[in-house]
């Protein structure tokens, strides 16, 4: 090593590896040394147990060293080998966490340059963390302080952008994941849109050209082809067709306290903003649901479903209140 402070020094002799130091105990010549010892060790059984019983404390640490094995084994005539490691970064030891922090970026760094020889484009590596698992289609271009976790798979041509975080998710091709948006143990067909600030929480199926858009929460939700909800939106326990738009606001209310029900809703529905879906129901194919609409019953399919007070305009009402406040009378 460069710096072989702290470790414990290989001392050789005409006959190979005689001794292992440790610091604490070596001379000004023997901490010269750089061979280090890594704390590996192959040992033959039971010689090595024979060894241990003669072994002492009579060290600057007052400890029985493992290590004072390797000058017993030689006295006694025995073969003593070290094998010394290519990368010395291969064995660096780990005694705290700044040292565990510096092997975690030696193995992050590893690991993004494979993926990046295999095509992908990474903006910043240092700040770009992928598990060993992690498998990624070529072409994809990944933005900083990206996690991508477990055993996710990516596809083609992707883009994931600054701060997404994927779990256990197998995300097709052409797929762009916008800034903060968080995945798990979901699935994401080609072509999806996700995101900004999107959760596909665990059971999340996205078939294929899908778009989830911002403070959108998804789990044990189902979207056909070409479904969408663009914007500020829960969909849970649910069932969606082909062509299915979810307007803004929108919301499966899926538990009861007690059990969770499922929302079916088929193909080329359309749902108006600020609708409450009362499970179980289910929502008929082409039907419209009418903006503002708490639906608690099924709703055939083409049908127009409308589940809201009627509007009740009082004229004049706003004015005379004014006046009332201002303490005049009302005309």
């Amino acid at each position: 090593m460069a710096d072989p402070s702290g470790y414990g020094r290989i001392i050789r002799g005409s006959n190979g590896v005689e001794r292992i130091v440790e610091e604490k105990d070596a001379s000004s010549a023997e901490r010269e040394v750089s061979e280090i010892n890594t704390g590996i060790y192959v040992f033959r059984v039971p010689e090595a147990f024979d060894f241990l019983q003669q072994l002492d404390n009579k060290n600057a640490q007052g400890e029985y060293y493992l290590t004072d094995i390797v000058a017993a084994a030689r006295k006694a005539g025995e073969r003593v080998e070290a094998l010394l490691v290519e990368k010395a970064e291969d064995a660096m030891g780990i005694n705290d966490r700044v040292q565990l922090s510096q092997a975690d970026g030696i193995m992050r760094q590893r690991i993004n340059e494979i993926h990046q020889r295999a095509g992908v484009t990474l903006i910043d590596p240092m700040s770009t963390y992928i598990d060993p698992d992690v498998a990624i289609g070529p072409d994809t271009l990944i933005h900083p302080a990206v996690h991508l976790r477990g055993k996710t798979i990516i596809g083609r041509g992707c883009e994931i952008e600054p701060g997404v975080v994927v779990t256990d998710c197998t995300i097709g091709d052409q797929v762009h994941l916008k800034p903060g948006s968080v995945l798990s143990e979901s699935f994401v067909g080609d072509a999806c849109a996700v995101g900004p600030m999107a959760h596909l929480r665990p059971g999340t199926v996205l078939t294929g050209h899908n778009k989830i858009g911002n403070f959108v929460e998804t789990k044990k939700a189902v979207f056909g082809e070409k479904s969408q909800a663009s914007h500020l939106t829960y969909i849970g326990d649910a069932t969606l067709g082909k062509n299915v738009n979810i307007g803004c606001g929108t919301i499966t209310c899926n538990y009861d306290g007690v059990n969770k029900y499922q929302t079916t809703i088929e193909d080329d529905v359309f749902v108006g903003s600020d609708t409450q879906f009362v499970a179980p129901v289910t929502i008929g194919r082409g039907s419209l649901i009418g903006a503002g609409s708490t639906i608690t019953k099924d709703v055939p399919a083409d049908a127009l479903a409308i589940a809201r007070s009627e509007q009740k305009n009082v004229a004049g009402w706003a004015e005379r209140n004014r006046q009332k406040h201002l303490g005049k009378k009302p005309k």
